[in-house]
């Protein structure tokens, strides 16, 4: 039988056990159960993201809120800022802005492996100021890539260059949608939950905590590179070649491409100034899409705007914030944390955390969905936090995030790693070699980052 067959019978039946008048239930066993569903349902793929997010509204508005609760989480600042962003992440890539700026910045390697390789990452971080999509982030570089790889591998083999880069993409793009509050779906999500706990939050306290971490990271992932897969000696001229004939394509700067980098750029500055001004980085993103439509400002009209728009994702996003609420609104993530918290009661509270910490990274192994995955680890870590004193909720629930966002070991750890692998360039065994190293780093830099500089910073 169809295992999405498997896998929606399943479903139906814990339904009709715990969700069905038949019997009765306590409401945190009830919430569970709806997890469970939904996770089933995302994480199997049983039906597209979107249907699935649609049948989640009809669980909850049958089980737990109204149906017009259940829909006013459309109308929350975190989902029109997904959608802003999905259209300014449009012009900047249907202007060719997005290529021309990954090509100027990989030139600046000068045909050089070690700095190809470094200079592909500071790219990806570069694209997550624009790109609210880590699918469309990696999709970008990874085609610029295989056309310089495959381009070297005419004159001679570049294994190790290859595995350095398309390993690197796996990586980096989802470290580097966690740099900025705007980089990832993810992240958007995690920024609207964190709001809730911290003293401060703008757009640039998020760079302010994340930024230094992820920076020391991704040094240390690059000479990590270096030493499992030390880069061949290539010939530069074969590199700088290819890249000049792509910007030879591109022709000059166009009229659209400085507009979109005018819009982008006044955008920009606006989130990094909201402590001055006062404006919401929401309403400031929904300000910099309008400008991209407007005649004579803008780039293109409404039809061309809307096809850039992944109402898809924003119906899902919108699930999960949904999920997040029910978890919190039953009191089942205070239970959870609570049981928790108490199963380590005669421990020193950084015990909690490191076992916290320990079973984030353990569960994100399973998890492709990582936005689903965080509207479970993030709200039990924000009450965990709340109830031990030595950690905030806040730094509890950063470090989660931190931990949970990027996979490390498999292929099937996210989309990006999926579409890094397609182009042979690397194997199952390349990306566990390096990977157990760079899991490794990530959780020493998390770890230290929660004992040592956000307990400075905060």
């Amino acid at each position: 039988m169809n295992k999405k067959i498997v896998l929606f019978y399943i479903t139906l039946a814990l339904y009709a056990v715990f969700l069905t008048p038949l019997f009765e239930w306590d409401v945190k066993l009830k919430a569970l159960a709806a997890l469970i569903i939904v996770q089933v349902l995302w994480i199997g793929r049983v039906f597209p993201l979107a249907f699935s997010a649609v049948l989640l509204i009809l669980i909850l508005s049958f089980n737990f809120f109204t149906f017009e609760e259940t829909l006013s989480y459309f109308g929350t600042d975190i989902i029109w800022l997904l959608f802003s962003t999905f259209i300014i992440a449009g012009a900047f890539i249907e202007t060719g802005l997005a290529s021309r700026i990954s090509l100027k910045m990989l030139r600046l390697s000068k045909g050089s492996g070690k700095q190809l390789i470094f200079l592909s990452f500071v790219l990806m971080f570069v694209l997550s100021l624009f790109i609210p999509s880590n699918i469309g982030k990696g999709g970008l570089v990874t085609s610029v890539l295989d056309g310089i790889v495959k381009n070297l591998e005419k004159v001679t083999k570049v294994p190790n260059l290859a595995k350095s880069l398309f390993i690197g993409v796996a990586y980096i793009v989802a470290i580097s949608g966690a740099f900025v509050a705007t980089g990832a779906s993810s992240t958007i999500y995690a920024y609207g939950m964190l709001a809730g706990v911290a003293s401060k939050w703008s757009f640039i306290h998020w760079i302010l905590y994340m930024g230094p971490p992820i920076l020391l990271f991704m040094v240390l992932l690059y000479l990590l590179f270096l030493y499992c897969f030390p880069p061949e000696s290539i010939d530069r001229k074969l590199v700088l070649g290819f890249i000049d004939r792509q910007l030879d394509k591109l022709g000059k700067i166009s009229k659209s491409e400085i507009k979109v980098l005018c819009i982008i750029g006044l955008t920009l500055a606006l989130w990094v100034t909201e402590s001055i001004h006062g404006f919401s980085v929401p309403m400031i993103a929904m300000l910099g899409a309008s400008l991209t439509i407007l005649p004579h400002i803008g780039v293109f009209d409404w039809d061309s705007a809307k096809t850039k728009i992944n109402w898809d994702m924003i119906l899902f996003f919108a699930a999960t914030l949904m999920v997040s609420k029910m978890l919190i609104e039953t009191g089942t993530v205070k239970w959870l944390a609570s049981t928790l918290a108490g199963a380590f009661d005669s421990f020193p509270p950084f015990m909690v955390f490191l076992f916290l910490i320990g079973c984030t990274a353990l569960l994100r192994i399973i998890f492709v969905n990582v936005l689903g995955f965080l509207t479970v680890v993030i709200p039990i870590a924000i009450t965990i936090g709340q109830s031990i004193s030595a950690i905030s909720p806040l730094v509890m629930a950063m470090a989660v995030f931190l931990t949970g966002i990027p996979g490390f070991l498999l292929i099937t750890q996210s989309p990006v790693h999926l579409v890094s692998f397609s182009y042979g360039h690397f194997k199952e065994r390349d990306l566990l070699h390096v990977g157990k190293y760079a899991l490794g780093l990530w959780l020493l830099i998390v770890v230290g980052s929660v004992f040592f500089y956000w307990s400075w910073v905060i």
